[in-house]
């Protein structure tokens, strides 16, 4: 009986150790999936932020059809050099530099978390 006893503490030992491994490599993988997700979710985000914006600012207006006169009246204009731009080309460039600035500023954001993150995994 004493060695039944003995060879039974062993294996429970093992397999408290084994569950604890397990525990931990299922929340190393919970910690890295939910990191993972939260980048793809980010870029998604991004990408489609920027197609919105990019698509607004590029999309074709019904052009009428113009006539002689002004067309002539067109040309007249541009060969006097009044070629400043519209208000709706400076708004969506600035709208164009805000959106670059907030996808700048959380790339930042996410370069910093890692970077803080590599140096904690160092300390180590």
């Amino acid at each position: 009986m004493d060695y039944q006893e003995i060879e039974r503490k062993k294996l429970l030992e093992a397999s408290e150790r084994h569950k604890l491994a397990l525990v931990r490599d299922f929340d190393e993988i919970s910690l890295n999936t939910d990191r993972y997700l939260k980048n793809a979710l980010i870029i998604g985000g991004s990408l489609a932020l920027t197609y919105f914006v990019v698509s607004q600012l590029t999309a074709s207006s019904k052009k009428k059809k113009r006539t002689k006169e002004e067309r002539e009246v067109i040309d007249v204009s541009e060969e006097m050099g009044d070629n400043q731009p519209s208000l709706l080309s400076q708004l969506g460039s600035k709208l164009v530099d805000q959106a670059t600035l907030v996808l700048l500023d959380l790339a930042k954001e996410k370069l910093s978390e890692y970077l803080q993150s590599k140096k904690s995994e160092d300390s180590k």
